[in-house]
This record gives structure tokens, C-alpha cells and sequence, in this order.
């Protein structure tokens, strides 16, 4: 469980507090759409969930470790962050190399990347484009991409901020059967951001409003 105590953040130069003494709780295998007006505060959230940001004041806690004892790499191997725009996070020369990237930082030998490289890329129906540069592919197959890359560091909770955006809607529909089978398959916690009612009804366990 992901679990967000008294958190307040404020950032720099300003004099303004983003949230103030939030809470919340997102357990694993469970889908949570956060909603609310612009300014509310919904994609600071997912940046301190993710710890790209840190609570000003107030804690978070990933299954009762204090995120404030761990570094980014290790908040990111328990909690995966997709950008709304996928390009921020594919850096690598191919398809195959992003998702070997991650694989290869945690120590795994090349026998072990290859085969679980492969087991994304087909899970993600990303095979064909193996070789390919990402900066080629769609903006779902870019999406399906990172959602590979970030998975296969073996995270149990995943954070999305926008991800319908630019989306036509037999993408919207691809990405939500996706999201399921992550939930059922890994047992992952899923929170994302949303403006899209359409998408999110029949897929979200809990809706968290955000309140500006």
C-alpha cells in the first residue's frame, strides 16, 4: 500500500501550498482515477507519489518504508511514472534497448534481459519495431513502450499522469484493456489522472477528487 500522511507541498519561490494536509491510500491490484479542476493540485500528487517530488512537510510511505530513507531509483523500482507526454522518458538509440535499459541497471545478466526484454516487447506487441528508434513510433506505441520499459523493473504500483491524452479513442480502449490485465496480472496498484468520464467508467475502483 501506498500511503500519503499529512502531506503539504509548496514550491520553490512561491508562497503558496499546492496541497495542504492531504491523505490518501492506494493499495496494490486496486485502480484509482484522481480528478479535479486545473490547479488542484492532481499531477504535484502523482509527481510526489512517483518521488520526483518531496512533501514539503507530511510522509509517504510504499508498504510502511518511509520514501524519505530511499533514492528515486529505489522509489522507482516499487512505484513506475508514465509522463502525459511519453516522449520525456525514452531516451534509448531502440525499441529494444529501452526496455533493456532498466533490466540492465538492476544487475540483471544478459541472458536475464534478453529474455524478459523479449517478454515485454511481446506483451506490448512492440516485437516488429524491435530495432526501431522510438521517436519513430505512434504516441500509443510510445505509451505502450514506456508502460513496457517501467514495468519490467518489476514495479508493484503504477502512476500515469494524463495518459488519454493525444489518444483517439480505439487507443483510449487499447490502453484500458491494458491497465486491467496489468491489475489482474500482476497484482499492480494503478493510480491515474483523468478529465475523461467515458474512459475511465467501468475500469476505475475508486475515483479521488481533488479539490483546488
Amino acid at each position: 500500500m501506498i500511503e500519503v500522511r499529512d502531506a503539504a507541498f509548496r514550491y520553490p519561490h512561491s508562497d503558496i501550498d499546492v496541497l495542504t494536509g492531504f491523505s490518501a491510500q492506494f493499495e496494490r491490484g486496486e485502480i484509482t482515477a484522481v480528478t479535479g479542476k486545473n490547479g488542484s493540485g492532481k499531477t504535484t500528487l502523482t509527481k510526489l507519489l512517483s518521488g520526483m517530488l518531496r512533501p514539503t512537510t507530511g510522509s509517504i510511505y510504499i508498504d510502511e518504508q518511509d520514501t524519505t530513507k530511499m533514492n528515486l531509483f529505489e522509489i522507482g523500482q516499487r512505484i513506475g511514472y508514465i509522463f502525459q507526454n511519453p516522449n520525456r522518458q525514452l531516451f534509448n538509440d531502440t525499441v529494444w534497448n529501452e526496455v533493456a535499459f532498466g533490466l540492465r541497471n538492476l544487475g540483471r545478466d544478459e541472458k536475464q534481459v534478453e529474455q524478459e526484454t523479449e517478454e515485454y516487447l511481446e506483451y506490448f506487441d512492440l516485437k516488429r519495431y524491435r530495432d526501431i528508434y522510438p521517436g519513430k513510433l505512434s504516441l500509443g506505441e510510445k505509451q505502450r513502450l514506456a508502460l513496457a520499459a517501467v514495468l519490467a523493473l518489476g514495479t508493484d504500483y503504477l502512476v500515469l499522469d494524463e495518459p488519454t491524452s493525444g489518444l483517439d479513442v480505439r487507443r483510449q480502449q487499447e490502453l484500458r484493456g491494458i491497465l486491467l490485465d496489468i491489475r489482474v496480472k500482476l497484482n499492480c496498484g494503478i493510480v491515474f489522472v483523468s478529465h475523461e468520464t467515458d474512459f475511465m467508467t467501468g475500469l476505475v475502483d475508486r475515483e479521488l477528487v481533488m479539490k483546488a
